[in-house]
């Protein structure tokens, strides 16, 4: 019995193009998520215990941009394609075809985070708090633009929802990306957000970062479980992807920084 499919709505990724010069909505996505947490950001930083002024934040922008684009190239050219990059690296520039890792962008993020903090005197995790609030924006918008490009797509299936991707084969597939959006995006944001609302958790340096890191870890392991793995990596062991892998370590650093943020007092009241 042939399963019932939902039509891939086949989006261009170019949103606009004029000679040469192109706007797609890969690039429309990052810049989405950057605005929108700045925005956010802008708002929450002086709720006690405030560390910043919108002023800064509006300089840490910058820093966080060349971290997520710097650090998520180099980290797809390291943990995925190396060979292929050491022996065209003229093709790292190539931005616009895609290939952006996650566990390279946080890394990118950490090492802007501690060089801002550095130089501006304040805690790092104070500052990561307010990052890992709205990262999860991004994330949404980032998997929606791995959707629109018809990229990433998930495994076989049967389900009533499967699609045909146009460049996955003729086989019905997950839309994974969408799962995605919606575990490492909506799920994840709303979880934070309680922990920044409902609890003393902004007063407790670290904990939201905690907390950030191991949904994420979570998030993503289960959401590997619906993806295709990278044609060029295939199962590194057994059922294990290259994401599931580094996304143990994640999970495994987010729990450390919430057992010791829960063991310290609350930063008081201001």
């Amino acid at each position: 019995m042939t399963p019932l499919l939902i039509p891939y709505p086949d989006i261009d990724p170019i949103l606009i193009q004029i000679g040469p010069f192109a706007i797609r909505w890969y690039a429309l996505a990052y810049i989405a998520g950057l605005v929108i947490g700045w925005r956010i950001m802008r708002r929450v930083c002086q709720q006690p215990p405030a560390i910043l002024s919108p002023e800064k934040i509006d300089d840490f922008l910058l820093w966080a941009a060349l971290g997520v684009i710097v650090g998520g190239r180099l980290g797809y050219v390291l943990f995925y394609k190396p060979s292929f990059f050491f022996q065209n690296p003229v093709a790292i520039l190539t931005l616009w075809e895609g290939g952006m890792s996650f566990h390279g962008g946080l890394l990118g993020v950490v090492t802007a985070i501690l060089a801002f903090s550095w130089r501006n005197g304040i805690n790092p995790f104070m500052l990561s708090d307010l990052v890992a609030l709205v990262a999860p924006i991004g994330l949404f918008f980032g998997r929606l633009a791995n959707f629109i490009n018809g990229e990433l797509w998930g495994r076989p299936t049967d389900v009533p929802w499967a699609m045909i991707f146009p460049r996955g084969g003729p086989i019905p597939r997950h839309p994974s990306q969408l799962y995605q959006a919606f575990f490492e995006g909506v799920l994840l944001f709303l979880l934070v957000l309680a922990v920044w609302k409902l609890t003393d958790g902004r007063r407790r340096p670290a904990l939201i970062t905690g907390v950030f890191c191991m949904g994420y870890g979570a998030a993503r392991i289960v959401g590997e479980v619906f993806r295709e793995p990278d044609s060029f990596l295939g199962f590194l062991w057994g059922p294990i992807t290259m994401g599931m892998l580094l996304s143990v370590p994640v999970f495994l650093f987010g729990l450390v920084l919430v057992v010791l943020a829960s063991s310290r007092p609350p930063l008081p009241q201001q």
